[in-house]
């Protein structure tokens, strides 16, 4: 039983970074999940991959693991880069292509 442990990235419909500062643990599955012939549903005989714990520091999280005995992994995030856009530059003399509607 393997635990990764990471900081959940942004989701892609969402502006904010809401739900990204809290650090993560995820189980790694252990069987591999299974298609049911008549309907076709995926299942699988795992439970520990429908747990999820959450931690606000990665201390935290490796601490858990070790007082319970839990191989882990640490995922370090990636800092994603802003770039300043501002709502004139669309009008810009410096623009590449005219402005058109």
């Amino acid at each position: 039983m393997t635990a990764r442990i990471f900081k959940p990235a942004k989701n892609a419909m969402q502006s904010g970074k809401a739900k990204t500062k809290e650090w993560q643990l995820d189980y790694e599955p252990e069987k591999p999940r299974v298609v049911e012939p008549l309907m076709g549903w995926t299942s699988s005989a795992d439970m520990k991959q429908q747990v999820t714990l959450h931690f606000h520091t990665r201390e935290e999280a490796v601490a858990y693991c070790e007082a319970n005995g839990i191989a882990y992994q640490v995922q370090e995030p990636k800092e994603s880069v802003r770039r300043q856009v501002a709502y004139a530059d669309n009008f810009a003399f410096r623009r590449s292509e005219p402005w058109t509607h």
